[in-house]
């Protein structure tokens, strides 16, 4: 981001802790299989999984992660999903979420939190809720109140917000409604071509001892558990870390890119779940760890690696995700032991570090966030950010103009305070709130054996492999069984080790709170993990802050629709051919309406049908699945035209097909007329 991309609140910090965290390793036994079929609730686990659409507006809505103004979505291709996932045992729950987004914001952290406390009570807090981004490029920004990460969205957008909130509440409500007796078994694995380091010079400056951890310079660590109620597999969590940056800076169709592919195919290829057809029986995310330095684009260029063509980079990538879970859960052990959880906030930009956490073993201090100069390039492996303008689009931009310009004068003591980074814009001293959060939750979370660090950074391999060990060490348990859960309740941008960091490449330029912002992080981990350990209260810290009623927006809105000249809505302007071989493809043009008018979340705009032998026409496929590729574009000011694209399936069952498209339409005086428009009917085989 580079700048918005990679670039009921509890009371004191308690953590349940029914069991000490650092007590013996539970006992594994028995494979998979075994364990499900000897006993459905071994374990004494309580399960729930859920499913939620989080797709935001189809049109004219800037994409998060790449920080190109001229980036505005124009279609749907993977709908972006929420995924949750409740656990119980003792007494004690934790709600874990994976968001094919780009990131978690904390307007959205504390909005979810505050629906769960309506609707649950204290059932679900900010103590036992790890919400977490895959961290997708290609869907929609401008849910977070951070005036940095809206810049190129032009401000903050209420659909998106609100498309966001109830999709993640939605599914933790859904998987709340699912809990019942279940167990876990966790596997182990290796990927070794689905990342790549594209900051190879800045990884290069690490200790011997840390480049040793990763030979080839990746993180090619796979941890996957599965999830079984009554003898059958429901829910599957992977964690692997690479960056869901297949789709390109030139994209415009909403994404969720390799990492939702991969939970596309475990979930709808392998397991049938149809998505429009209510709750799924199987759920399956594929969460990040630490990949701040790790690139899908295995040739270091942008939709390059392993081939040239983006959707097919995102589908091979995602393939090669989901066959990796699948082989680390063909040796999974079944697993036993606590669920526990603990949070607390820490203040990022004014943290004094003990030596024992720095490189040279002197105390230390974290420094107002700044952005340096690389960080405005972007990364040149995954997507350049914007030439030639600090901020984007400089004076250009009416977002940076009604937040007074970006000029604010960088003094010395910042600047020493950040060195060795060149200061870009001093994001944290800017009016008239700084630009991007301080005051930031760490969170420990405890699955069985497996323990997650959690935070709002996107770490390296490296930094996360650092928080690991102080984690580990403090817990008194194997490095294995601590993962770092970046993208987590927050965003805050890169977390570089101090020697990466002084390279000031695009990652530590990013890093926004200076050389120590590492060193901070294993200090505040170790302190939380401690009293964790121990059974002991934590303070819950500053609080974070509130800037929700400080939000401009410049986006245009979607205002009445117009008709061509003897036009209908739903009027079909390119029918489809008569007939088709499977393995074609299928296209066909509309007459539409701005989708801003109605998203669709949990919907489509786009039908696939074939006709039964009774004459009724089913639904085979729709927008929002692989195969299908729904296309916006506009013409003169205000007429919409829908294009959608269906790649038949080599197995596609012979018959009469056609396609069927919903939207609404919003006459002058501001009244919303639903609409339907169907195609001729054509053969397939």
């Amino acid at each position: 981001m580079s700048l918005s991309r990679r670039a009921v609140l509890a009371r004191s910090v308690v953590g349940s802790a029914t069991l000490a965290a650092a007590a013996a390793v539970p006992a594994m036994s028995g494979p998979l299989g075994a364990a499900a079929a000897a006993d459905p609730g071994a374990g004494g686990y309580e399960i729930g999984v859920g499913l939620s659409d989080i797709t935001g507006p189809a049109a004219e809505c800037g994409m998060m992660g790449y920080s190109q103004l001229e980036q505005q979505t124009a279609g749907i291709h993977l709908r972006p999903r929420a995924r949750a996932f409740i656990i119980g045992h003792g007494g004690q729950r934790v709600v874990f979420v994976v968001a094919d987004n780009g990131m978690i914001f904390q307007s959205v952290h504390h909005g979810v939190l505050a629906e769960l406390a309506r609707r649950f009570g204290d059932r679900y807090t900010e103590q036992n809720v790890l919400l977490t981004s895959t961290h997708s490029h290609a869907t929609c920004g401008g849910s977070s109140n951070d005036y940095a990460y809206n810049l190129s969205i032009l401000g903050f957008q209420q659909q998106v917000y609100d498309a966001e909130v109830d999709g993640i509440v939605a599914a933790i409500v859904a998987a709340d409604a699912d809990l019942g007796p279940g167990s876990l078994a966790l596997g182990r694995g290796e990927l070794h071509n689905a990342s790549v380091n594209r900051s190879r010079v800045a990884w290069e400056l690490n200790p011997v001892a840390d480049k040793q951890h990763f030979p080839a310079a990746i993180d090619p660590a796979v941890t996957a558990l599965s999830l079984v109620k009554g003898g059958r597999q429901v829910g599957a969590i992977t964690w692997f870390a690479t960056h869901n940056t297949s789709m390109t800076n030139e994209n415009r169709l909403i994404s969720s890119d390799n990492k939702g592919y991969a939970s596309f195919a475990y979930e709808h290829i392998e397991h049938g779940v149809r998505y429009l057809d209510g709750a799924p029986d199987f759920v399956a995310a594929f969460a990040q760890t630490n990949p701040g330095d790790m690139s899908p684009n295995l040739n270091l260029r942008p939709g390059s690696g392993p081939t040239e063509d983006e959707f097919e980079n995102t589908r091979i990538i995602g393939e090669r995700q989901y066959a990796a879970s699948k082989a680390a859960l063909a040796q999974a052990r079944s697993m036993s032991g606590p669920v526990d959880s603990m949070l607390c906030y820490i203040d990022l930009a004014d943290i004094a570090v003990d030596g024992r956490f720095t490189p040279d073993g002197q105390p230390k201090r974290t420094a107002p966030a700044a952005a340096g100069v690389s960080l405005v390039a972007g990364s040149v492996e995954d997507g350049p950010g914007l030439p030639g303008a600090p901020i984007p689009e400089g004076v250009r931009n009416p977002f940076l103009q009604a937040l007074g310009g970006h000029d604010a004068p960088v003094p010395a003591w910042l600047a020493d305070a950040q060195a060795p980074k060149a200061i870009a814009a001093p994001l944290g001293l800017l009016p008239p709130v700084p630009w991007v959060p301080n005051v930031l939750p760490i969170q420990l979370v405890r699955l069985g054996e497996l323990y997650l660090a959690a935070a709002g950074g996107e770490f390296t391999i490296t930094s996360g492999l650092r928080v690991r060990r102080a984690v580990a060490a403090a817990l008194g348990v194997p490095l294995q069984q601590v993962l770092l859960q970046g993208y987590a309740n927050a965003y805050h941008e890169y977390v570089t080790t101090p020697e990466e960091y002084d390279a000031q490449q695009y990652e530590g330029a990013s890093t926004l709170f200076g050389r120590y912002t590492l060193c901070a992080y294993q200090q505040e981990f170790a302190r939380l993990a401690t009293a964790f350990a121990a059974r002991q209260a934590v303070p819950r810290g500053p609080a974070p802050r509130d800037v929700s009623n400080l939000q401009p927006n410049f986006q245009p809105g979607a205002g009445p629709d117009t008709l061509p000249p003897g036009r209908s809505f739903g009027d079909v302007l390119t029918q489809p051919a008569p007939a088709y071989a499977p393995g074609a493809q299928v296209a066909a043009e509309f007459v539409s309406a701005h989708p801003k008018h109605n998203i669709r979340r949990n919907g489509t705009f786009l039908e696939v049908q074939r006709r039964q032998a009774s004459g009724e026409w089913v639904r085979v496929a729709n927008e929002g699945e692989w195969a299908v590729k729904f296309f916006w574009s506009k013409r003169g000011t205000a007429e919409s035209v829908a294009r959608f694209t269906w790649d038949i399936p080599a197995d596609a069952t012979p018959g009469r097909y056609r396609f069927q498209h919903y939207a609404d339409s919003l006459s002058p005086d501001g009244a919303l007329h639903p609409f339907t428009g169907t195609t001729n009917d054509f053969q397939v085989g």
